[in-house]
């Protein structure tokens, strides 16, 4: 990645709230403020931000966002995400929470009706990937496939402050196809957590052999005639589920962003904008962003 270009970090928000939501639930943590309402995945959210902006030293920052539980992919299989449970009563009331507060913190929020978080994300990269170093901070292994020469994806692992950072680099190495092609492995080894099946009796590993022996779902379907019997009777069986397989999991890049890069850059932070949040009783965002930005 060259240096002097603006280094932008792109947040998936839903990722990171849901992981701090359910990480301190866990052990029935919910840090409620005085009139009772739970922010422990707000609080977790914007501690989990502030460190990784203290590690990767970004110039520009977004956060992304799920905007509702309905989008095209729902109109294209109504099973898409079907089978998620509805989130827990004490999460509700912290999505609304979770934007204001990094709005108070002077992060941008971007989401669009319709899409998910992902789409933005893939739409941001697809329009500053030529202007900025881009890092995206996600658990969400679909955005493999967004990958570029000036695109990283960090991976959260254990707390706020470790990662596992896949490169273009080094998802060509590991997985020997053009990352744009993960969607098309996707397609035929479904998605549990999404919903939506593939092919089945297919796995990642014959899924992602398929891919790199013909290039595209397309390709595999006009080869049919050369697969193992097997494979190619299941293929045969399930192809209006393997295209639409496909077009859920391919992220689109053509979201309208109405921003321009300059807007999402960051200033340093003010006592109070801290002073804020305090006032709300958010006071471990407060105790976290003072121990890494020395504020007084």
């Amino acid at each position: 990645m060259m240096t002097n270009k603006p280094h932008l970090l792109l947040v998936d928000g839903m990722a990171l709230l849901f992981r701090s939501f359910f990480a301190s639930s866990a052990m029935g943590h919910y840090i409620r403020l005085e009139d009772g309402t739970p922010t422990n995945g707000v609080q977790g959210f914007a501690r989990h931000v502030l460190t990784a902006q203290s590690i990767m030293k970004p110039t520009h920052l977004a956060v992304c966002w799920d905007m509702g539980a309905q989008t095209f992919r729902n109109e294209l299989f109504d099973g898409y995400k079907a089978n998620r449970p509805a989130p827990p009563e004490e999460m509700l009331p912290q999505f609304d929470m979770a934007k204001e507060v990094s709005e108070m913190i002077g992060w941008k929020n971007f989401g669009e009706v319709g899409m998910e978080a992902d789409d933005t994300i893939g739409s941001m990269i697809e329009k500053w990937k030529e202007e900025a170093n881009i890092t995206v901070i996600s658990g969400d292994k679909d955005l493999l496939q967004l990958l570029n020469p000036s695109t990283q994806i960090a991976f959260t692992k254990k707390g706020y402050s470790e990662y596992d950072v896949y490169t273009e680099e080094r998802f060509k190495e590991e997985y020997v196809i053009e990352p744009y092609q993960f969607a098309d492995v996707k397609a035929f080894m479904g998605d549990t957590s999404d919903g939506y099946p593939g092919v089945k009796g297919i796995g990642p590993k014959t899924a992602l052999q398929l891919i790199q022996n013909y290039g595209s779902v397309e390709n595999v379907l006009a080869n049919l005639d050369a697969l193992k019997p097997a494979q190619r009777s299941k293929i045969a069986d399930n192809v209006d589920m393997l295209k639409l397989s496909k077009e859920l999991a391919t992220i689109q890049r053509e979201v309208p962003i109405n921003a321009q890069l300059n807007e999402l850059q960051l200033v340093d932070y003010e006592q109070e904008t801290f002073e804020r949040l305090q006032e709300r009783g958010l006071s471990l965002i407060v105790k976290h962003a003072r121990s890494l930005y020395s504020l007084v």
